[in-house]
């Protein structure tokens, strides 16, 4: 497919807890480098990855950077410590500074986190194309939930934790949870650490008719009821390495919305055709490194009327 004549050539950061991935394209079609580094500390990775985009500036010559980092981040452009992380489980992370450590070229550059970048991926090339509003869920280390309107990420006070949704438990179920924040909250009863907590196993040794899959199918059906019910998307898409892992995941958690909205609402719509409306990510583990291009193109774009004036 050609490169479209209005992409930019941009570099991308994502910014993993164990390893960062920078990539140089205009999109998934034009992806003309990749380099893989080590997640080290703050001082050694955020060098690395300097290096790695002064080289690929000096050569040639992109229009914008766009960096998807874990978090939790700083996302208010009026706050000091805007483009920093917060306070962060990555050892020694904590308060980074990563937008300004980042930003030393002439360019343009997007912030944000990573689950929110590879949200924007899937609106631009993947799962959600065209549509106007939809969420995105990922489940693994935690419990990512990010909302796109209009092609961008909602922000507020922060970014959303929606993760950390408090929903109703399944009968008979009195397991305390594994967040240390709040117990059994989503991610507290259904990531990949909870269940590994619950059973003594990694999601992908248990069996599909593990007795542990009821109560995550249960919990991911009312986080996608609350979902469905306040922010009113267009479209589900859950994805990460816990439902990537067991294939009969998908459909259960769709059964257990429909149950739990009753008929109510949106259901009769959403029921007509489940399967579209709660479907799989299509770009896979690139949706992070090309959310990463998708903010630089954001980024350029918001600074174009400015660099024309």
């Amino acid at each position: 497919m050609p490169t479209p004549p209005d992409a930019i050539l941009a570099a991308g950061v994502e910014l993993g807890g164990t390893k960062c991935v920078c990539v140089l394209g205009t999109g998934p079609q034009d992806l003309r480098a990749e380099v893989r580094l080590e997640t080290r500390g703050p001082a050694e990775t955020l060098a690395d990855i300097t290096r790695v985009l002064a080289g690929w500036y000096s050569q040639h010559g992109f229009r914008a950077l766009g960096i998807a980092s874990f978090g939790p981040a700083d996302l208010d452009r009026h706050s000091a410590s805007y483009g920093s992380l917060t306070l962060t489980p990555k050892c020694g992370w904590d308060s980074v500074a990563v937008l300004p450590a980042l930003s030393s070229l002439a360019v343009p550059v997007g912030f944000d986190t990573d689950v929110n970048a590879a949200a924007l991926a899937e609106g631009l090339w993947g799962g959600a194309r065209g549509l106007h509003s939809f969420a995105y869920l990922t489940v693994g280390t935690g419990i990512g939930v990010v909302t796109v309107i209009s092609g961008h990420s909602v922000h507020g006070l922060g970014h959303s934790e929606a993760g950390h949704m408090l929903i109703p438990r399944l009968a008979g179920d009195s397991w305390p949870g594994h967040c240390p924040f709040h117990g059994d909250c989503a991610e507290g009863l259904a990531s990949g650490p909870a269940i590994r907590a619950r059973t003594g196993l990694e999601p992908a040794e248990l069996t599909a008719d593990h007795p542990a899959w009821n109560t995550v199918a249960h919990t991911l059906g009312w986080l996608c009821h609350n979902l469905v019910l306040s922010v009113v998307p267009e479209r589900l898409l859950v994805g990460g390495g816990v439902i990537a892992g067991q294939p009969q995941l998908l459909p259960r958690v769709r059964g257990a919305l429909l149950a739990s909205l009753g008929g109510y609402a949106h259901a009769a719509r959403i029921a007509h055709a489940p399967e579209q409306f709660l479907s799989a990510p299509a770009l896979g583990e690139r949706a992070g490194r090309l959310g990463a291009i998708a903010l630089a193109q954001q980024a350029f774009t918001r600074q174009a009327p400015r660099r024309a004036s």
